[in-house]
């Protein structure tokens, strides 16, 4: 599918509009209030998501909209906008400019595309299914490691594995490195070649709808723990490489645990 020019530039300008909410609280004293699964929010996240949102309404009021902060509107829509202002809250809080904000695009339930916008570093990766992924206007693509013994494997943190975790344990034991903290800037890294691996549960529609076309875009290979395509339906444990052949080496690791 070859996305509308004026879809293309509406992400862009949802990307520019969140930064210039988010950049001024950075480092500065905000007021850290806790959700009722006990992660952190704070106004930046509710302001962003919602000038956000005002945005879709005014450009393309057709479209649906499902945000971490302010819920689903028109959720059947043909196209749906999943929008996560600050990806990595805790990161934010602390001034470490690992948070991300993530604004992805549904087609009939399925990513289409993606954008990873780290504001404060001016970083930007946009993700088209089919089509390509490019970091600050510069076409990027994956890194073609294919052995696990020399592919650095990337999660937030152990402590958000469950079921995942002994085949996490045994994944790392075999890669070349493991990496913890990062969010959704961690598959950024995987699209740009600075990463191989990913792995992560638990995730919501708002964490992961983004990520997939950036990475799939690069060519590389993002799925469910069973080596599914992702879709608004998908349970959240994903498996990012950064290639088919790496995807296919670290797979059987995850797939005891579903």
């Amino acid at each position: 599918m070859i996305l509308p020019d004026e879809i293309i530039a509406l992400a862009h300008q949802l990307a520019d509009a969140s930064g210039v909410i988010i950049r001024p609280y950075f480092r500065g004293s905000l007021a850290i209030d806790d959700k009722n699964d006990r992660s952190p929010v704070t106004i930046a996240d509710k302001e962003a998501e919602q000038v956000m949102r005002e945005l879709i309404q005014k450009i393309r009021p057709q479209d649906g909209i499902i945000g971490e902060e302010f819920g689903r509107e028109r959720e059947n829509a043909e196209w749906l906008w999943v929008l996560d202002p600050i990806d990595g809250t805790k990161s934010f809080t602390v001034g470490r400019a690992l948070f991300v904000t993530l604004i992805g695009l549904l087609h009939h339930g399925k990513p289409v595309l993606g954008v990873i916008n780290q504001p404060i570093q001016n970083e930007r990766w946009l993700g088209i299914t089919g089509q390509g992924a490019w970091f600050n206007g510069e076409r990027v693509v994956v890194n073609q490691i294919e052995q696990l013994h020399s592919a650095r494997l990337g999660t937030t943190g152990p402590q958000y594995l469950d079921v995942g975790a002994a085949g996490f344990a045994r994944l790392s034991e075999q890669c070349r490195f493991t990496t913890y903290g990062g969010d959704g800037y961690l598959y950024a890294q995987v699209a740009s070649g600075w990463l191989e691996l990913v792995v992560e549960e638990g995730l919501k529609l708002h964490d992961f709808a983004a990520l997939a076309p950036v990475v799939n875009g690069a060519g590389g290979r993002m799925t469910d723990w069973q080596g599914r395509a992702l879709d608004i339906h998908s349970e959240g444990r994903v498996l990012a490489a950064a290639n088919p052949v790496l995807h296919a080496a670290a797979l059987p690791f995850l797939l005891n645990a579903v």
